[in-house]
């Protein structure tokens, strides 16, 4: 089966390996991206996962080819409720498809600033910036579990299959929070599990930055965002995602990809919509709240 392995208890660890998978990826153009994982219907497919997830961009307004790396599990410009003079933050930005995007929305009048901790993705993006001669889009290099930015900046933080690949959610969501505008709102695409993994996939790098092994249950993941002080939580999409029997084949046997298919466990893209409320009563910074 071949599939590379690698200790995953570590943060620095599972950080590094992203990094530098994404960093290789954003040497490719989304035709090799998508060859290398040869998209859910094919028959070739070698040891990536993170292709057979992404939807289809080609129709929303200020998409751009150059930056779309068929990398996303979903849409989540399109549910952001993005209004004219918002700014923006795109978490992940990669090569910049979502903040373009979000920047057509937003007019001249917005501004999109989008966050990435590979150095590669960034130095991409902002060629294609350049090459479109936007200047009220911005990319920055940073965690996204510590943003370079400082509180109540965002109208909207969108986010396209990235949070999966953060070891310390609990973090981001708190940043996410942190960063929103009293009032304003995410839209998040990811991806959450029903079910178990079989055990072994959590020693598969490849498997971490093709954004299964690092996710979590639906559930849990819903009730961070909750417990981090957002309301109105809404599952503005929710869709199974099905590994094919030739991605399946590098990482299990026969007998078990059957166990597998056969089991409870479900893989799944949902697009999650939550507001930070205009009054913050959790009283959060008070010494010995507990709560920050």
């Amino acid at each position: 089966m071949g599939a590379k392995t690698k200790n995953m208890n570590n943060e620095s660890q599972i950080k590094e390996l992203v990094k530098e998978k994404y960093a290789a990826i954003a040497e490719q153009d989304k035709d090799q991206n998508a060859t290398s994982c040869c998209g859910a219907t094919s028959s070739c497919c070698g040891d990536d996962v993170y292709n057979i997830m992404a939807d289809d961009y080609t129709k929303l307004d200020g998409y751009n080819p150059d930056a779309d790396l068929g990398l996303g599990c979903g849409l989540p410009t399109e549910f952001a409720k993005i209004e004219a003079g918002d700014t923006v933050i795109d978490l992940g930005s990669g090569a910049g498809n979502d903040a373009f995007i979000a920047r057509k929305i937003v007019g001249e009048s917005g501004k999109v600033l989008g966050i990435d901790f590979t150095e590669a993705m960034i130095k991409k993006a902002r060629a294609n910036a350049e090459k479109l001669n936007f200047n009220n889009v911005e990319f920055r290099l940073g965690d996204i579990d510590d943003m370079p930015v400082t509180s109540n900046y965002a109208d909207v933080i969108v986010s396209n299959c990235v949070l999966n690949l953060v070891p310390n959610k609990h973090k981001v969501i708190s940043e996410i929070f942190r960063v929103l505008k009293p009032g304003g709102h995410f839209s998040i695409s990811d991806i959450v599990l029903e079910g178990a993994l079989p055990a072994k996939w959590k020693e598969v790098a490849e498997l971490y930055a093709g954004c299964v092994s690092g996710a979590i249950q639906k559930q849990v993941y819903l009730e961070m965002i909750s417990e981090a002080g957002f309301k109105n939580i809404t599952l503005q999409k929710d869709k199974t995602i099905i590994i094919p029997d030739d991605i399946l084949a590098n990482y299990l046997g026969k007998e078990e990809i059957e166990t597998y298919k056969k089991g409870n466990t479900r893989i799944t893209s949902i697009t999650v919509y939550a507001e930070k409320p205009a009054k913050d009563d959790r009283k959060c910074c008070e010494p010995g709240s507990g709560c920050c």
